[in-house]
């Protein structure tokens, strides 16, 4: 937590430096050099002077405090005010000898910030007595105290700003919320910072002006299914714009179509109506297909009864596969199929048991006479149902 803060911190510094409101960028080597002039200085006075600690925690001191106000402030008129302070107690505090501690603090004081760093991607534009001297590339350069000034340094890198439009209309009357994001570049650095006062905003708020332009110019279902067109539209509209002000989009992407939820909810309904609609015509025509084949089947079964025969027997045997079915089968397709005697046959065989199991069951038992006429009525009943 306290790494992100800190680092929060000095991205703001940075920020800070490379806006219109920084005279300069006062960084470690600016810390490095100021507090090499202040032990610079201290030497020398102890060369020339005999050694005091006072002295010595004095210096230290001052080149601590003028280090932090110059890094967060970075402005000349901090230069100059705390400068002047500081040069002023070290001679109030250290005369008659103080006067070798009092060009040190000066000289650390106005030349450490003037000692300036471009990073490879910046171009810095500088102004001297508030007229534009130049542009000055990647590496070391060099500020006059006070007179000259670091307007901005310019990023000249892709950059990607995002931006969107809120419940804007669409040509169809449709509201609609729209994220999307541009890739721009400058590539003259001098006009972005002489033409427009700020340029990433003005590039920021044109691209939402266009957008919402884009989207009053086309429908919902348009867009939803050309988002690059858009985008292409934007990025069109845009580059025309900023062309001027030495900066180039390159591109525009459309991220995200926000819609309403209860049209949201409309479109779903009607996407699902229209599958169930395209399901029914495939069925219809698979239908249709079977109709026709059935015909062409039919045409070689009527002549040839063999054929038929063997597909009615392999119909009941596919559906006896399973466990526990039942087939229902009219009497005329048995009897074409030839399963009349096979069922016959089955009757027989189950009549045939009842009986043998119902004559067990009468038996004569242990301490009683059979009836020899029942007995031979039930041998004449066997008999005729063997016939």
């Amino acid at each position: 937590m306290k790494k992100s803060l800190g680092s929060n911190k000095l991205g703001a510094l940075e920020r800070f430096a490379t806006s219109f409101h920084a005279d300069f960028r006062f960084g470690p080597l600016n810390i490095m050099i100021l507090v090499a002039l202040f032990l610079l200085g201290l030497l020398i006075h102890l060369s020339v002077f005999p050694f005091r600690l006072q002295v010595v925690i004095t210096m230290v001191g001052i080149a601590l405090v003028l280090s932090v106000l110059f890094r967060v402030s970075q402005i000349w008129e901090v230069v100059l005010v705390f400068t002047t302070m500081a040069a002023l107690w070290a001679y109030l505090n250290h005369r008659p000898e103080s006067w070798i501690l009092v060009i040190s603090v000066v000289t650390a004081g106005l030349i450490a910030p003037c000692i300036q760093i471009a990073y490879q991607w910046e171009k810095a534009v500088m102004l001297r007595f508030g007229k534009f001297r130049g542009l000055r590339g990647s590496g070391l350069f060099v500020l006059l105290p006070v007179i000259d000034k670091v307007a901005n340094y310019v990023d000249q890198r892709i950059r990607v700003t995002d931006f969107k439009a809120e419940t804007t209309l669409t040509k169809d009357t449709v509201p609609v919320n729209v994220d999307a994001i541009a890739f721009w570049m400058v590539w003259d650095a001098e006009k972005s910072v002489l033409e427009v006062e700020n340029f990433k905003d003005a590039v920021s708020l044109s691209a939402q002006t266009g957008l919402r332009d884009a989207i009053g110019k086309h429908e919902l279902g348009d867009m939803l299914s050309h988002r690059d067109k858009l985008g292409g539209e934007i990025q069109q509209v845009l580059d025309a714009k900023t062309n001027a002000w030495g900066i180039t989009v390159q591109s525009v992407e459309i991220r995200d179509i926000i819609i309403p939820k209860a049209l949201e909810d409309a479109m779903s309904r009607k996407a699902q109506a229209e599958r169930e609609r395209q399901s029914r015509i495939i069925l219809s025509k698979a239908e249709t297909e079977i109709a026709e084949k059935f015909s062409d089947a039919s045409v070689h079964y009527k002549d040839n009864p063999a054929a038929l025969h063997l597909r009615a027997m392999n119909m009941v045997f596919e559906g006896l596969k399973q466990k526990g079915s039942m087939i229902i089968v009219p009497s005329t397709a048995v009897e074409t199929m030839g399963l009349g005697a096979l069922g016959g046959l089955t009757a027989f065989d189950r009549i045939l048991g009842e009986s043998r199991a119902g004559a067990e069951d009468k038996k004569p038992t242990e301490g009683k006479v059979m009836d020899p006429a029942m007995d031979t009525e039930e041998k004449k009943a066997s008999e005729d149902i063997t016939e």
